[in-house]
């Protein structure tokens, strides 16, 4: 696969669905939600050193089943790829506040985000990497600040030259502040593992546009706390299907 080919796909994509829904999402975080029965996102992001396409169907009542694929471009040279990994991983959302603006799951799968994993391991991570999180979201001032936080852990199998186990306790917190009006927010974002193979720690700053249901679009740059290697300048859009693909009768 190549780097080329992602971005293709991404205009493509925008294209056509300029007249429908759009949107953005390359953020590490997740937050609590699961979609409604029969949902599907769709996920695309462009960037410096990572793109990503990412499905995600909610076949069953409160639960999201996500494939995704990941290429890196370590060198910033658009015209080549430096390899790419994929994720398979199960969402399950166990409790929602009243205002369905908050709430708490668990995630479970393989293959990790390219934030948490250094340069060598990247590339060898899919169905080697195991891993589980717990997304939780957390509303503040009267829903003006949307509070993230997603602490996890992954094994590593065939790890090193000594084929060993590596374990990573993963972390990222992300802060959602909407100054005027829920369609627009600025984001902030922390993420990072310790443990054999990790990546330093990472930040990461933007604006997200959420002008409709369907659609959400974000701008965002990513840095290294010590500089150096960060993601760079991410553009990303996220879908939301009307609910049309699902497990029994939809509720």
């Amino acid at each position: 696969m190549e780097r080329w080919k992602l971005a293709t796909a991404l205009a493509l994509s925008l294209g056509l669905l300029a007249a429908g829904s759009a949107g953005a999402q390359q953020f590490n975080s997740d937050s609590y939600l699961s979609k409604p029965h029969g949902m599907a996102t769709i996920i695309l992001t462009y960037g410096e050193r990572n793109s990503m396409i990412m499905n995600t169907f909610s076949l069953i009542p409160r639960w999201e089943f996500t494939a995704a694929a990941y290429v890196y471009d370590d060198d910033r040279n658009p015209s080549t790829d430096d390899g790419y990994s994929t994720s398979l991983y199960a969402k399950y959302m166990f409790y929602e506040n009243k205002a369905k603006t908050g709430g708490f799951a668990v995630k479970a799968g393989t293959g990790l985000d390219p934030g948490y994993l250094d340069e060598e391991n990247r590339l060898k991570d899919g169905f080697r990497s195991f891993w589980a999180n717990a997304p939780a979201t957390v509303p503040l001032f009267d829903n003006k600040v949307s509070w993230d936080l997603m602490p996890g852990a992954s094994v590593s199998t065939d790890f090193g030259p000594d084929d060993t186990n590596a374990w990573l306790f993963t972390y990222t917190t992300r802060l959602a502040w909407y100054p005027t009006a829920p369609t627009w927010s600025l984001v902030g974002e922390v993420v990072g593992a310790e443990g054999k193979g990790a990546s330093p720690a990472e930040f990461r700053v933007g604006f997200r546009w959420e002008p409709n249901q369907h659609a959400v679009f974000a701008l965002t740059y990513d840095e290294e706390f010590k500089g150096g290697d960060g993601a760079g300048w991410e553009f990303g859009m996220m879908l939301f299907t009307p609910p049309f693909f699902q497990i029994g009768p939809r509720k």
